[in-house]
């Protein structure tokens, strides 16, 4: 046995072939199911992009105040994303432990949103600060009781190790595409309605609405599957809720242990951290360095990723999830280096750049959400429990703390570099400080990434090996039965 298999049972078979009696992973299925990253995807990146640009650019804050506003309220989601986890592993009802939460806060989720793009008026900066603290931190709340126990389910719809990545690969698709239509809105409405506090607040209601939209088309689509899945693996959809409850620091517990998640976290961070802070600083960067359209790039970059996805879901059967991240990481390190040297009259080579380096996008997307489940299922052959929400709840955490964190980081070095929105041409200082953040900032921070995806221990044949003795032991117990 290798060496990547030592934590397993000895009596592991190698490469062994695991067979599912499940439903098949139907194309309209799949496509129900990335819907339900649309929303998420839609709302995340247009935060990630134009937050921090709208709350300095139209609403008039300080850049190191607007660039704090998210980063308070990730106290509360310390909290409130792995307990929303912990719940939805314990939720119990006819419809299973994952879909009455999406049904529920659908809305709420939606119109949590649009409060967010509104500018309330009010001349005082802590007053601001406040109110974008209360509406922001509400709409993360409802963020994760809809988009948790949703990307719970990829774990819950498919044991395989590559039909994962495939899903994986739909839903991350639908969610970039969604960052991609709210950028394309953006620039649509900015030549339609020439107030910028109009024009935010009416792309706040698009978002809203479609976000609410996709969540349903995803319930409906799926749990059809879902319930005839469950039923051919000899259960239900509360199977799993049967086992007993665990206090909720023990599961904490039990998870800060689990090393390979611990490399998956750390790769997570690293990956989405940067796409963070590259995200913040774009609009910046083409409005004041390059003196294009703010919006443009960001488009270029979305939609070269969309392709990439499947791409990176063919690529990863071929050489393997760990060989795809180091390719990806590799090409994203080279773009970022060329836009740091970028002068402003090469704004063609900046598009082609950025179209560039949608495939190390890509794989930061798809990387360290495909390997997720396969720590969980490593997790439940050693504990005999499955953990799907917890384990997602931290990732999610993740994804909020990566994007409070980029704005920060973007708003404090804006603010001490002399940044003024009233200039009409900024200072050098603040011009190094834009080109800091676009390219070696990102570019350390991949590194840190390929450092850990080197070192990750599971591989596909371990994975295979998990798979068989958990069928193995299910067999088993139903023989005891």
């Amino acid at each position: 046995m290798s060496e990547s298999n030592a934590d397993l049972p000895a009596d592991a078979v190698p490469n062994a072939k695991v067979n599912y009696p499940t439903p098949n992973l139907t194309l309209p299925v799949k496509l129900a199911y990335g819907a339900g990253d649309f929303g998420a995807g839609l709302t995340s990146q247009f935060l990630a992009f134009f937050l921090l640009f709208f709350l300095t650019d139209v609403v008039g804050m300080r850049p190191v105040i607007a660039g704090s506003v998210l980063a308070v309220g990730k106290i509360w989601d310390a909290v409130n994303d792995p307990l929303v986890g912990m719940l939805s592993d314990r939720t119990k009802t006819r419809w299973g432990r994952r879909y009455p939460w999406m049904f529920l806060t659908a809305i709420p989720f939606g119109v949590s949103y649009f409060f967010i793009w509104i500018v309330p008026g009010f001349e005082n900066q802590w007053t601001l600060f406040a109110y974008y603290v209360v509406v922001t931190t509400i709409f993360q709340i409802f963020f994760t009781t809809t988009n948790l126990p949703y990307t719970t389910l990829t774990a819950e719809m498919t044991q395989d190790y590559d039909e994962r990545t495939s899903l994986t690969s739909f839903r991350l698709a639908f969610s970039v595409t969604g960052g991609i239509l709210i950028l394309v809105a953006a620039g649509v409405f900015g030549s339609l309605i020439e107030d910028p506090a109009q024009r935010y607040m009416a792309l706040g209601i698009v978002g809203g609405v479609i976000s609410i939209l996709s969540i349903y088309w995803c319930i409906f689509g799926t749990f059809g599957y879902a319930q005839a899945k469950a039923k051919a693996m000899g259960g239900d959809l509360n199977a799993i809720a049967d086992t007993p409850n665990e206090p909720f620091f023990a599961q904490l517990k039990i998870v800060a242990n689990n090393k390979p998640f611990l490399f998956v976290v750390g790769i997570y961070l690293f990956s989405w951290l940067a796409l963070q802070i590259t995200a913040t600083i774009i609009p910046y960067y083409a409005k004041y360095w390059m003196g294009v359209s703010e919006s443009l790039p960001a488009v270029v970059v979305q939609v070269v990723t969309v392709v990439m996805m499947f791409v990176c879901a063919a690529l990863s059967r071929k050489v393997g999830k760990k060989n795809l991240y180091f390719l990806g990481s590799g090409v994203w390190i080279v773009v970022q280096i060329a836009l740091f040297f970028l002068q402003p009259d090469q704004d063609n080579i900046m598009f082609g750049l950025c179209a560039i380096v949608g495939f190390g996008v890509a794989t930061a997307y798809v990387v360290p959400w495909s390997i997720l489940p396969d720590v969980i299922e490593l997790d439940e052959l050693k504990t005999g429990r499955r953990r799907e929400g917890i384990y997602y709840a931290f990732m999610t955490l993740l994804q909020k703390f990566g994007l409070a964190l980029g704005l920060f980081l973007v708003g404090l070095a804006l603010e001490s570099s002399g940044f003024d929105k009233d200039l009409p041409v900024q200072t050098d200082s603040a011009l190094t400080a834009i080109r800091f953040f676009m390219g070696p900032v990102p570019l350390v921070l991949l590194l840190f990434g390929v450092v850990l995806v080197y070192f990750y221990p599971i591989t596909r044949e371990m994975h295979t090996e998990v798979m068989l003795k958990l069928a193995e032991r299910k067999r088993l117990n139903e023989t005891e039965v």
